[in-house]
């Protein structure tokens, strides 16, 4: 993830975390090397342009992104410099966007570039296939209802994040339900109890505040 806008940026990392990537920001400059793999760069030039043909660039002279697809992500095509240098990215995203069209540009530059076209959350043992709903803690599959899959999914997305269990129950239940607050505590009491006893602990509770 490169970027100059910190709050665009910030938008973009969580997005692809919610999605299972392991997402870090990175400023934008000419030198790509000390970057490491990575299965995907994101190019984020909302707000100002400045180094991200540059950037570009040096992404697709570098040997160890050959194979990486690259998302431009951009306030506006109109005037940009990389619309004329359709080269240096592989597909293009426009803020504001809803979180399906990420998923779907994703899965578009991943398929074009020979990557396989599934999303699995690694968070220590713990893999959750986000396309299958198969998950697995330390290689033991675990028998989850969709809603239990839901909710670890949610919570695995933003690890370090504490949650209410308002949020947790207007984000994985969505606005609508009306099962009361009750409905959280029951689901991660399951979810702990299938976790088992050296698991369990994956999902902290933070007193008088929710879960993490």
């Amino acid at each position: 993830m490169a970027g100059v806008d910190p709050e665009a940026v910030d938008e973009v990392v969580g997005d692809l975390e919610a999605l299972g990537y392991a997402a870090r920001a990175i400023p934008l400059a000419p030198s790509v090397e000390d970057l490491g793999p990575a299965s995907l760069i994101a190019i984020v030039t909302v707000g100002q342009e400045v180094g991200s043909v540059a950037f570009a660039e040096a992404v697709r002279r570098a040997n160890v992104f050959a194979a990486t697809p690259v998302l431009w992500v951009t306030s506006s095509l109109d005037g940009s410099p990389l619309r004329r240098r359709v080269e240096l990215y592989d597909d293009f995203l426009e803020m504001p966007y809803a979180a399906p069209s990420l998923r779907t540009r994703l899965r578009l530059v991943r398929a074009r570039s020979g990557h396989p076209d599934f999303e699995v959350l690694r968070r220590g043992g713990l893999e959750l296939n986000l396309s299958t709903f198969q998950t697995t803690i330390d290689g033991r599959p675990l028998e989850l209802t969709y809603m239990e899959h839901q909710l670890l999914r949610f919570l695995a997305s933003a690890p370090s994040r504490v949650h209410t269990r308002q949020a947790i129950l207007q984000s994985v239940w969505d606005y609508d339900y009306y099962g009361g607050m009750r409905t959280v505590d029951v689901h991660v009491r399951r979810l702990r109890a299938k976790l088992g006893p050296e698991n369990e602990s994956l999902i902290g509770t933070v007193r008088n505040v929710g879960y993490r």
